[in-house]
């Protein structure tokens, strides 16, 4: 199939179904653990296990959870909604249904602000959000000619946030999931990691003509645990869709499997309709009645959020809002980053500071796959590395040096320049004398150079830092430079 530049005339229309694990200690309806990890089936009692007779108990703390999330996002937080049965029959779901919410859910009618690549901002509608409890998983590896249940996972509470159909890319459906992503991190009510499955999403795309009234049948991609596979997936069932209606046929309307080995989506079975889950109100569960103080106590627990902190960051340190972007993109990072800024002598030093967190103290958490918590380089260590180049101990170019050991060996910036004898020769005299070696030893350049060959310069300025082991102050030596070889 060709994935090249889509074709003129259609539009692309997608929503997402954002599942986040909510960070509960227990289960949805039971006392059960949601510690992952444990071994199979060590985490399921009997109400997870769908015995007969056994009744499941409401978590407040999954409540309060979902509060959390309609308030951050402007939606209305519902003071009565009512728990449903969703009917299907599969081996991991033992009760033969699903505990899940869907005429009155919890959360409705709210939005979010996402940042396009071009810098345009855009609003995409989050429909509502509800609770629901997860189901088991069934395991296929090590297991010859059968399969394993492992209820562990059953029970575990899940807010299922539904978009409205509002964003046009695959690029436009990033920015959205990473922003949610984001937002529940932001809240402390999901750790959204995607490869524990505590953080995945369903993605349904459909194309149609523009300016065509009704949407193109829409196909559920179901699902899908990363950023990338995500996008990559939703760009190969655009493409595809388009080239099925180019060439007569139709979208049926079904649910798709990614394959990330293969880079493309195949068939898994035709796509219900609400009517074929049989939703009908839990007898077990009374309604959720939230009274509005419960809703104030919540809303004092909101922290400072993503849009507001990146403002600030503008407003306080002078930052470009891409620059904000980055640094807010995660609570641990802005925290680290507002940390060094303090240490580092307040604002001043903001936007130094902003350049090394995103630059090579981000890189070496990426190589390393180190968290913040545990970086090699703490934020006062850091800023004690700034104030070295601020006051001209080191250049810029051999702090990144000093950076790498303080990361190897969990050093502070002072104990490595003086181990490494890294000071920066600041002394004019000292630069002067290796300006007027590098000359002597290259009459022929200098010649050039005074000739009019202007482009040699650089020249110069390598085999001077050559010359002083590349310890020289780079302003000094760029304007001791100049008048030397223009024979000032």
């Amino acid at each position: 199939m060709n994935q090249t530049t889509l074709q003129e005339g259609w539009e692309v229309v997608i929503g997402l179904e954002i599942h986040a694990q909510l960070a509960t200690r227990s289960k949805i309806f039971s006392g059960s653990a949601t510690a992952y990890g444990a071994a199979p089936n060590s985490q399921a009692n009997l109400v997870d296990l769908g015995y007969p007779g056994v009744l499941p108990v409401l978590n407040r703390e999954a409540v309060r959870m979902a509060v959390k999330f309609g308030l951050a996002t402007g939606s209305k937080v519902a003071t009565r909604s009512i728990f449903a049965r969703k009917n299907y029959f599969y081996p991991d779901l033992p009760k033969g249904y699903q505990i899940s919410q869907y005429e009155r859910p919890i959360v409705e009618n709210g939005s979010l602000e996402v940042m396009l690549d071009d810098g345009s901002r855009k609003t995409i509608g989050i429909t509502r959000a509800h609770l629901e409890e997860d189901a088991g998983k069934s395991l296929h590896e090590g297991l010859a000619n059968a399969s394993g249940i492992d209820l562990n996972r059953a029970g575990t509470p899940l807010l299922e946030i539904v978009s409205e159909p509002d964003m046009r890319s695959a690029k436009e459906a990033i920015a959205y999931l990473k922003k949610v992503h984001t937002l529940v991190r932001y809240l402390e009510i999901c750790d959204g990691n995607m490869q524990e499955g505590s953080f995945r999403c369903d993605a349904n795309v459909s194309v149609r003509r523009f300016g065509a009234p009704k949407l193109g049948t829409r196909c559920e991609i179901k699902n899908v645990n990363s950023f990338r596979y995500v996008e990559k997936a939703i760009n190969y069932e655009v493409v595809r869709q388009i080239d099925v209606l180019e060439s007569g046929g139709t979208i049926r309307q079904e649910t798709r499997l990614y394959d990330s080995g293969k880079d493309e989506t195949r068939p898994m079975r035709s796509k219900e309709e609400a009517n074929d889950y049989r939703y009908f109100p839990d007898p077990d569960l009374l309604p959720v009645m939230i009274e509005d103080s419960f809703i104030e106590d919540v809303r004092a627990t909101l922290p400072e959020l993503p849009d507001e902190k990146a403002a600030r960051f503008v407003a306080d340190y002078g930052l470009s809002m891409y620059d904000a972007g980055v640094l807010t993109a995660s609570r641990e990072l802005a925290g680290y980053y507002e940390a060094v800024v303090s240490a580092a002598g307040g604002p001043a030093a903001a936007k130094l500071a902003a350049n090394w967190v995103m630059g090579d103290f981000s890189g070496a958490l990426n190589r390393d796959s180190v968290d913040i918590a545990d970086a090699h380089v703490p934020a006062s260590a850091l800023a004690g590395l700034l104030a070295r180049i601020q006051d001209d101990t080191i250049s810029g170019k051999i702090a990144k040096d000093v950076f790498e050991i303080m990361w190897a060996e969990r050093a502070d910036a002072d104990s490595v320049i003086e181990a490494k004898g890294l000071k920066q020769i600041t002394d004019t005299s000292a630069i002067e004398s290796a300006i007027d070696e590098v000359m002597a030893a290259n009459p022929k350049q200098l010649a050039e150079y005074r000739s009019g060959k202007d482009r040699l310069f650089g020249f110069f300025v390598g085999q001077s830092m050559k010359a002083t082991q590349g310890k020289a102050n780079p302003a000094q030596l760029n304007e001791l430079l100049k008048k030397k070889l223009d024979g000032a």
